[in-house]
């Protein structure tokens, strides 16, 4: 069983969302938590959180719970509703497996900020290519 730092360093190759500053915070079966500190070059021109931050995130989340245990499952399809606004500098995102089928599976993502106040829910429908 892979420990959080070479999970960490794994999916360290996942560039954008690392270089946007995506952090794993924790893993279990199917599960994931991640972070991220929002800076000013994550929001947009009229001073909010650039709705791809949300998105990324959330993203980032399901790419670490569906393959950090088993590589091979990507992203079908997906749905964001963005249903807040930060009320703190650091947000998360956490997601765990729903329904899980021979090739396709879904997930549930939530977006929160410190305080747990809702951000985005995300639904993912991945596809398990190996």
């Amino acid at each position: 069983m892979k420990n959080i730092d070479e999970i960490r360093e794994f999916f360290s190759h996942d560039l954008y969302a690392f270089d946007t500053g995506a952090y794993i915070e924790e893993v279990g079966d199917r599960y994931a938590k991640v972070s991220l500190v929002l800076t000013e070059r994550h929001k947009n021109a009229v001073g909010g959180v650039m709705g791809g931050v949300y998105f990324t995130l959330a993203d980032f989340a399901f790419a670490v719970a569906s393959n950090w245990q088993k590589s091979g499952t990507v992203s079908l399809n997906s749905d964001i509703s963005f249903i807040g606004v930060p009320k703190t500098e650091k947000i998360f995102a956490e997601t765990e497996l729903v329904k899980d089928g021979r090739s396709v599976c879904t997930y549930i993502v939530k977006v929160s900020d410190s305080e747990g106040t809702p951000l985005a829910a995300v639904k993912i429908v991945g596809f398990h290519k190996s």
